[in-house]
């Protein structure tokens, strides 16, 4: 009896599963050209970093990129703020967390309970990266694009970070530990943008956006 309620209980968790990513490629399937901003849940109004958020994501908007953030709030708060000032679409792909809510600039938004099935849809959406100061969730997008890029899981994406004093010491030891002992390559390290400058993001997104345009056009990747 108790192996069948444990059984019954898998079986309507991966239903669960399975409508999450369902419900995910339905709603954002016309998105278009989109940027995924990350960053702090922890830095909030009166953070430079929330202002410089807000200025990117409103930048992108009005040259008519969506923004997609984790519905949080913080820098993601920021990244939608920016978006529906900009007049673009502004969406947030909510995690269940007891100590996050959902913040209120969101005109799409989707709520998952598995980190894996939202990974997914960032990954799957975005045609850029903007990695602001952030933690572990931050760093967990990161590197798990990165990784993706660099086993060629998926086609290529820029991954700005922003915030050189920020951000600076972790290029540094990744060229100057990880590189020498051999556990990266050189060619991991080129999708990487390190900036201070908002128009600089704009100027990355654009030049990629242009790549991929040709590549539809020569009947090549749409990814």
């Amino acid at each position: 009896m108790i192996e069948d309620l444990k059984k019954g209980r898998e079986s309507w968790r991966m239903f669960r599963i399975i409508s999450e990513f369902t419900e995910g490629f339905d709603r954002l399937a016309d998105l278009g050209f989109a940027v995924s901003i990350f960053g702090s849940a922890r830095l909030g109004p009166g953070s430079p970093y929330y202002d410089t958020t807000v200025e990117i994501a409103r930048l992108l908007a009005e040259n008519g990129y969506a923004v997609i953030s984790g519905g949080g709030p913080g820098l993601m708060e920021a990244a939608n703020r920016g978006a529906s000032e900009g007049k673009s679409r502004s969406v947030g792909l909510n995690i269940a967390l007891p100590q996050e809510k959902p913040n209120l600039f969101q005109d799409l938004s989707l709520q998952f309970n598995y980190f894996f099935a939202r990974k997914v849809m960032f990954v799957r959406h975005s045609m850029g990266y903007v990695c602001m100061p952030g933690g572990f969730g931050t760093m967990d997008e990161f590197f798990e694009a990165l990784t993706l890029m660099d086993t060629h899981k998926i086609y290529p994406l820029p991954l700005v970070l922003f915030g050189k004093e920020y951000y600076q010491g972790l290029l540094d030891w990744m060229r100057d530990t990880l590189l020498p002992a051999s556990t990266i390559t050189e060619e991991g390290l080129r999708y990487l943008s390190v900036t201070d400058d908002v128009d600089e993001v704009l100027d990355i997104m654009n030049r990629h956006k242009e790549w991929k345009l040709r590549m539809i056009q020569e009947g090549g990747t749409q990814g």
